[in-house]
């Protein structure tokens, strides 16, 4: 159940988020696991541009390269970036500031990746999946409304059952 708008004023119910997405507009809107969630009380978009920088600072950047998410992360707001894999070190040079550089644990996607360009990492998820479990992680309760639109939610919260039902680290 996503949170409440009602005459422009947002009931905060239980998982209530602070998410910023940047967003790059080369990606089909068809195939974006985070289109849904425009309008999304906490989830605020941004569109990339190379001539443009985003301060990220005092935000969580999931990052495959970087030091493990961590308790000591719990509390702080999230960016995402979206685009493809092949993409991404071109969003993420426009990214100011000094985020915190964490990585998920071991996840599987359950997105039927096809890339003909470019290889995907054997552990990447699909971009409302990252979402969802790095909430999940740093303790955010009531979140699953994040993937109600999302055609492989059941798939993916049964490949990853056992490592999100740890909960919060």
């Amino acid at each position: 159940m996503k949170p409440a708008l009602w005459a422009g004023i947002v009931w905060a119910m239980p998982g209530q988020v602070d998410v910023l997405i940047l967003r790059d507009p080369r990606e089909s809107p068809k195939k974006c696991s985070l289109i849904p969630l425009r309008g999304t009380p906490g989830v605020e978009f941004a569109e990339y541009r190379a001539d443009r920088s985003l301060d990220a600072g005092g935000r969580v950047l999931l990052d495959p390269a970087a030091e493990p998410i961590s308790a000591g992360d719990r509390g702080l707001p999230l960016l995402i970036l979206d685009s493809s894999w092949r993409r991404l070190p071109k969003l993420s040079a426009t990214v100011t500031g000094e985020p915190r550089r964490r990585r998920l644990p071991p996840l599987k996607t359950a997105y039927p990746r096809r890339s003909r360009d470019f290889e995907d990492p054997s552990e990447g998820l699909a971009s409302v999946e990252a979402l969802y479990a790095a909430l999940v992680l740093l303790g955010h309760e009531g979140v699953e409304y994040l993937l109600d639109d999302y055609r492989w939610k059941d798939p993916f919260l049964e490949l990853n059952a056992e490592a999100l039902a740890r909960g919060p680290l």
